[in-house]
């Protein structure tokens, strides 16, 4: 089957972006169905191969700059060579983002691995039409203990395939221990996407060194990894706040398994956003505040909202750390770039009177690896910044 792109495309796709929209494809070979593999040409040059889908706004997704099979032994070097790439990243480590997406040049599919046990996320159905390649090769390059598959349903509504949860391979538990660094956490597997957020293990690990003898708050906690990272350093007390029952009782499981005592930390069922009004109000500072929400908007046109929060979340935050202290915050929302993010939290210094000065700038960990050519891989900003009172400079 092949598809012909339109002499006026953009150069996005010849340089190596992988998604290719109906207003950029010419022609579609008759007869053509869902979840189909395409040749992809730009006149008469070869372009690339991927799978096509019309209930998508994207149509056409490129799996392989080649012009070789898609085929079970296409999924398994596909794996092999992102698991070869995470293994020079964290030799001796067990725990990373096995593939990221359209990074490792498999759109529509991420895999984490958290020790013995894999989890896995299909969102398109292209790759969910080899799924069971995907589990095959996984089990080859691996060998885990058990495979859990935790599809995306609202992605999985768009592109029309019915969206799976549950052990694919073998079993496993419902909570996953692993440890990263010698630090131990769960995996919740009914949590939150694939139940923990590896891409800050790098930006977590650096809050440890500024953390002794200070006290901590770690907003959105979810898994506490910011908190538990600022225990490992010697914090004096952390509070942790999270909206979930379920994620706070996880936590606290995760805090005795590293054996820290429970007077250096206080578990607060709250909604962030409005908590943080209440520690304002009522004068409770710290010396380092952590910010790290989930995503506040998912299209371009919750944007303007998303920014506000933002704003409003960094303003609190800015308001009740102490001067000399520190505002570790993050966002992970990809519509709101690097240079929207640094004008939030400077408009936020401006509003609090505050100085900032900015001590360490981090991005997703390298697992989850930033593609130049796929703008949309950027999406993870975070700072770790002294604020001072303004009159104090």
């Amino acid at each position: 089957m092949i598809a012909h792109l339109r002499k006026d495309i953009k150069s996005r796709v010849l340089n190596g972006h992988p998604w290719i929209y109906e207003n950029e494809i010419e022609s579609v070979e008759p007869g053509v169905k869902e979840g189909d593999i395409l040749s992809v040409f730009f006149g008469r040059n070869f372009i690339g191969k991927g799978y096509y889908n019309p209930n998508s706004v994207i149509r056409i997704r490129i799996l392989t700059r080649k012009n070789e099979e898609i085929d079970k032994e296409f999924f398994y070097k596909k794996i092999l060579k992102a698991y070869e790439y995470r293994k020079s990243l964290f030799p001796g480590s067990n725990t990373y983002r096995l593939v990221f997406a359209e990074s490792d040049g498999l759109p529509g599919l991420v895999i984490d691995r958290f020790d013995d046990y894999v989890i896995f996320q299909i969102n398109t159905l292209g790759i969910y039409e080899h799924k069971d390649d995907i589990i095959e090769s996984i089990v080859r390059i691996i060998n885990p203990k058990g495979i859990y598959e935790k599809d995306d349903e609202r992605s999985a509504q768009k592109e029309k395939f019915a969206p799976y949860q549950g052990w694919v391979y073998a079993n496993g538990p419902e909570l996953i221990e692993f440890s990263i660094e010698g630090v131990k956490f769960i995996c919740d597997v009914q949590g939150q996407k694939t139940g923990f957020f590896l891409d800050q293990r790098i930006n977590a690990q650096n809050i440890a060194k500024y953390a002794s003898n200070k006290k901590v708050l770690d907003a959105f906690a979810y898994t506490g990894n910011f908190g538990i990272h600022s225990l490992k350093g010697g914090a004096k007390f952390v509070t942790f706040i999270d909206y979930s029952e379920r994620a706070l009782k996880i936590l606290e499981e995760t805090l005795k398994l590293n054996k820290f005592s429970a007077d250096r930390y206080e578990l607060v069922n709250a909604n962030t956003f409005d908590y943080l009004r209440v520690l304002d109000d009522t004068s409770r500072y710290y010396d380092i505040t952590v910010i790290d929400p989930p995503s506040l908007a998912k299209s371009r046109d919750s944007k303007a909202n998303a920014i506000k929060g933002y704003k409003e979340l960094n303003l609190r935050a800015m308001k009740i750390t102490r001067s000399g202290g520190y505002l570790c915050t993050s966002s992970c929302t990809q519509i709101v770039y690097e240079e929207d993010f640094r004008k939030i939290i400077f408009e936020a210094a401006q509003d609090t009177g505050k100085k900032l000065t900015v001590v360490y700038r981090g991005m997703q960990s390298p697992d989850h690896p930033l593609i130049y050519n796929i703008f949309e891989t950027e999406y993870l900003k975070h700072y770790f910044i002294r604020v001072e009172n303004l009159e104090e400079f």
